[in-house]
Parts: structure tokens; C-alpha cells; sequence
């Protein structure tokens, strides 16, 4: 059986990127079970409550939703289980040190497969208050006004 390769995305944070900054960005590895992994392969994920935790020294990976696997029998997983994520000590000390010092917090924002290996990318991220929120949906709409106005331009 050939090996995969390339990037296949099976989940998207759109939220996160919606209600934080995104300062920093990191890729880690997931430590999943087996039935985990067949249910990703399917595509079915859901990232939206996601977040990230310090425990022992360890960063987690809680409220993501990989549905129970449906030829999965008694070895199935719990849905919303708390997942460890894989980086390496000194990325972890320099994600842990800014949590501490400033006020961010740690968000998944993406989870795809990389090379046949499940991978999920995290970013330090600071709280948009309501006015950046308003701010970045005008900006927003302001840019596809302006491209719907030069695209009728060049019909004419």
C-alpha cells in the first residue's frame, strides 16, 4: 500500500480566527487512538470549543470532537476526550512562559493529516474585544464591495 503524502486538511477552527490575534503559530503531533485515526481518515472532526491546556508540564488538547468510529466496537474512544499534544521541550517551555507572563492563551486552528501522520497546528493568541471583531467584518466588507465594484468595471 502506497504511503500518503502531502497535507489532507480534515478540520478547520474558522472561529478561532474570528474571536482571537493570532500571534505565533505551531505544528504538533496527537497522541490518538486507534479508532481516532480511522475516524479522522474519514473526515469527521469538529474543532469549534477547542482549546489547549498545561498540565504536569504537558500540553492538552480538550473539546475537540472526533466522532466514535462506526465499525468500532468495545475498543471505541470517548468523543471529547482530552488529547496530548507532541512538541518538543523547548517549545513547550517558550509556549508556557508566554501564557504565563501575558495574557494568551493557546487555540488549535487546524487538523490534517501530514505525510500519513495525524498533525494539528496551535497558535498563541490574544482575546479580540468587540470593537476588533466589528472592525475586521467592515474591513472585510469594504474589500468585497471593492472587488464586486472593479469586477463590474471590467465587464463594461
Amino acid at each position: 500500500m502506497p504511503k500518503e503524502s502531502g497535507r489532507k486538511v480534515v478540520a478547520t477552527n474558522r472561529k478561532a480566527r474570528h474571536d482571537y490575534h493570532i500571534l505565533d503559530t505551531y505544528e504538533a503531533g496527537i497522541a490518538l487512538m486507534g479508532t481516532e485515526v480511522k475516524s479522522l481518515r474519514e473526515g469527521h472532526a469538529s474543532m469549534v470549543d477547542g482549546f489547549c491546556t498545561f498540565y504536569n508540564d504537558e500540553l492538552w488538547m480538550e473539546s475537540v470532537h472526533i466522532p466514535e468510529y462506526n465499525q468500532g466496537s468495545w475498543t471505541n474512544h470517548a468523543a471529547r476526550r482530552r488529547r496530548k499534544l507532541l512538541l518538543h521541550r523547548e517549545e513547550l517551555n517558550k509556549i508556557s512562559g508566554k501564557i504565563r507572563e501575558s495574557g494568551l492563551t493557546v487555540v488549535p486552528l487546524q487538523l490534517y493529516f501530514l505525510d500519513g501522520r495525524a498533525k494539528v497546528e496551535i497558535a498563541l493568541a490574544r482575546g479580540k474585544k468587540d470593537y476588533d471583531k466589528r472592525q475586521t467584518l467592515r474591513e472585510q466588507q469594504d474589500k468585497r464591495e471593492s472587488l464586486r465594484e472593479l469586477r463590474e468595471r471590467n465587464r463594461r
